[in-house]
């Protein structure tokens, strides 16, 4: 699960990222509107952390760029201007939650959790495919019961193909949302075959009823039996 934090004030940006990194997620920081218009331009999110008080620009105007391209990131609003306009304009935005500074990470974290649960789970806390069930809070998957032995990449893959299931994921979405935004930096797609090997042969060793299929130089898809 990828998220993007936008936050001016540095020591914030920081504890929020190290916290958020710790509970496993991919995790992206800008401090500036421009920069955050250039992110969410070319990259998709499963959360957007979102200061209103930005030095170039108000982040109001990012919610309204993300409605108008119809995005579907959720949002939280995370700003020390806890008026009740500026909270209901952001709402009547499109953002999902409004948390006021300070905060315990703790809160934040919850926070976080209960969006993607709502936008990509159905507000579940497990997704379940087949006889495959993902607990997200707790980055675990079993098989009827049995727990399987993944990394931290192999869940992140299996939590991203099953959030798409029956679609087609391509290997740069993939990459830049398991690895991060770095990753274009990347000369080849080498590591994501290694780990997509590996996890194939967990699920079917467990006898898991998925498929992972690859869509020859395009990507992958995942199928439930």
């Amino acid at each position: 699960m990828k998220i993007l934090v936008i936050e001016d004030e540095r020591d914030m940006l920081e504890n929020i990222q190290q916290t958020l990194e710790k509970e496993g997620f991919v995790v992206e920081g800008v401090s500036t509107y421009r920069q955050a218009m250039e992110k969410i331009g070319v990259y998709e999110y499963d959360c957007i952390l979102l200061d209103i008080s930005l030095p170039d620009g108000n982040g109001l105007e990012v919610l309204q760029e993300l409605k108008k391209q119809g995005l579907s990131d959720g949002v939280i609003i995370v700003s020390a201007k806890n008026s009740l306009d500026d909270k209901l304009e952001g709402l009547n935005l499109g953002a999902d939650d409004y948390l006021p500074k300070p905060f315990h990470m703790a809160e934040l974290n919850a926070r976080v959790k209960a969006v993607i649960r709502r936008r990509k789970m159905s507000g579940a806390n497990l997704l379940e495919l087949g006889n495959v069930k993902m607990d997200m809070d707790n980055r675990t998957a079993s098989v009827e019961a049995n727990l399987l032995d993944l990394n931290r990449k192999e869940f992140d893959i299996l939590m991203y193909l099953g959030t798409n299931k029956d679609r087609l994921v391509s290997k740069s979405a993939l990459a830049e949302h398991v690895w991060g935004d770095y990753i274009d930096q990347a000369d080849n797609f080498e590591f994501i075959y290694s780990q997509i090997k590996n996890l194939r042969k967990k699920l079917k060793s467990s006898g898991a009823d998925l498929e992972i299929k690859a869509v020859y130089g395009i990507g992958y898809k995942l199928l439930a039996g």
